[in-house]
């Protein structure tokens, strides 16, 4: 009985709480505030011909800056990547009872349970590591252009939790200030609950209040056929623009050449933006999907070269090969023996398709940190690095003797059309080094992980509809075998080979290593678990 008292009294507790911080926050902003009717003006695209230099600028995200209005794809991610299969089906499920029978408050209410009810708040990375990606490729470029002007930028978001968009707004789009909603957290889990509307209001009421202070104009930018958003935005801003649908749909996209930051690293099993008709065609995929990576992981592990390659080809798995005149005459030598092969990374199967271009399977590789599970099933020998200069070297040169070594010095994969910088420990252990230059594009899945389970990452690329691979052998480098005392040629040979498969593939070098992906994807230094 007592217990129920006092459950009962704290009920009445926080009921008294949430109605005095509603009478306040009515008070505050209707008494103690009077503000000038605003501006309201129907065009946006006019600030672009404004001087902001000095003014704030507000945008409501999901309604003034980003191009679609569905924000299904983005809890479509979060399910999917965050929580996994299943979870994502119930959503998909769910989202046509959704948009039919609830009020849009309601339905993102929904979608946020299904999302992210029981997922643990320290090791959800999405918000970071995948979304950015997409959030990226649905930016209105002319929104884009007024945001960049602007003195001071806030973007604010209603329906849209702050651990979704703060990631994205702040490396990827440098806004100042974001202001989403607060998800309720239990016991280091998220209860797929966000905090009331009202306490958002108040944080953005506070914020825009301190603004004014600080510049002559505060200049909103909302949705014209939403009217919480207009009459909200009308308490704090001296001139409002509204964008409308019809906007929309005559905008860009933002173009990744005017990316204030470049995307080079990201994270996420889908390749695709999950709206809802792709999202369909993938799960109806899913059953296919999974006959179809058996199938080809059986012809490819038990199943001689010369056979395997045609039936591969009926399987839908694509290989073009491409060979420069002076490598077709080194590869073609009697008088070779063992070649050392140094290529990009694009998945872990770079050094398999560089034996079925070679039509070899006797050629080998080095890896870091493949999983145990893909190091049995190998088709080809793997020998695991120690990350010591001087074993690792001896092990290289020891592979090499013994037949063709293909090594891969970016020492981790990368999806973007950026290569890493190049280890120099492969420009030591051969006089000759053959360049070469891969691509893997992916249709529905990405066959490479950061965060997640490795072993499943040749499972994905296989799964993919068509799994392609382009391999091209460039003309051949001299390595350096010789006394190099200062160490200089070596980075040289590595930085050369960087530049001719770089100019190959027409994608970009730069200096960032391994490192530095796992720590912006992963938040350690590489190190992944044996599994």
């Amino acid at each position: 009985m007592e217990q129920k008292k006092l459950s009962a009294n704290a009920h009445k507790m926080a009921v008294k709480i949430s109605v005095f911080q509603s009478l306040v926050f009515l008070f505050y902003r209707f008494i103690l505030r009077r503000n000038p009717k605003p501006k309201y003006q129907k065009c946006p695209s006019t600030l672009l011909q404004s001087h902001l230099s000095r003014d704030t600028l507000i945008f409501n995200l999901e309604r003034s800056l980003l191009k679609s209005d569905s924000l299904f794809p983005y809890f479509m991610l979060v399910a999917f990547e965050a929580g996994g299969m299943i979870r994502s089906f119930i959503l998909f499920i769910l989202y046509p009872l959704i948009t039919l029978m609830l009020s849009h408050e309601m339905g993102v209410k929904v979608m946020v349970m299904v999302s992210f009810f029981g997922i643990k708040k320290d090791g959800f990375r999405a918000g970071g590591a995948v979304l950015p990606k997409h959030f990226l490729e649905d930016v209105g470029l002319e929104m884009f252009k007024v945001l960049r002007k602007g003195g001071k930028r806030i973007v604010v978001s209603y329906d849209l939790p702050q651990v979704m968009i703060e990631g994205f707004l702040r490396d990827y789009l440098e806004v100042e200030v974001v202001v989403g909603r607060e998800m309720k957290v239990v016991g280091g889990y998220y209860l797929g609950i966000m905090e009331d509307k009202t306490k958002h209001d108040l944080v953005f009421d506070e914020l825009v209040r301190k603004e004014r202070l600080n510049t002559g104009r505060v200049i909103g930018i909302t949705s014209y056929n939403t009217s919480l958003h207009r009459y909200l935005f009308s308490q704090f801003c001296q001139e409002i623009y509204f964008v409308k649908r019809s906007d929309k749909r005559t905008w860009q996209t933002l173009p990744k050449s005017q990316y204030p930051k470049p995307l080079i690293f990201h994270d996420g099993r889908l390749a695709i933006r999950p709206t809802l008709m792709n999202t369909l065609a993938l799960f109806m995929w899913g059953p296919f999907a999974v006959l179809a990576a058996a199938a080809r992981l059986f012809v490819s592990l038990c199943i001689p070269y010369t056979l395997s390659i045609p039936i591969l080809s009926f399987f839908g798995c694509r290989l073009t090969v491409k060979i420069d005149d002076v490598s077709s005459q080194k590869l073609n030598s009697s008088e070779r023996k063992g070649c050392l092969f140094a290529c990009n990374h694009r998945t872990l199967l770079d050094p398999l398709y560089v034996g079925f271009a070679l039509k070899k399977k006797n050629i080998k590789t080095v890896t870091y940190s493949l999983s145990r599970v893909s190091e049995i099933l190998a088709p080809i020998k793997t020998v695991r690095l120690t990350r010591d200069r001087v074993s690792d070297g001896q092990a290289m040169k020891k592979l090499l003797a013994e037949g063709d070594l293909v090594v891969c010095p970016e020492g981790t994969t990368c999806r973007e059309p950026y290569l890493l910088r190049f280890s120099p420990l492969f420009a030591e252990i051969s006089d000759v080094i053959v360049p070469v230059a891969v691509t893997s594009p992916a249709t529905f899945f990405y066959g490479t992980t950061a965060s997640g389970l490795k072993a499943f990452d040749p499972l994905f690329f296989l799964m993919d509809p068509y799994p392609t691979y382009t391999v091209q052998f460039l003309d051949p480098v001299p390595g350096v075998t010789c006394q190099d005392p200062e160490g200089k040629l070596k980075f040289e040979v590595a930085n050369h080979v960087q530049c001719a498969i770089g100019k190959a593939l027409d994608f970009e070098c730069t200096y960032l290593t391994r490192k530095d992906k796992y720590l912006i994807l992963a938040g350690n230094n590489g190190v992944v678990k044996k599994n």
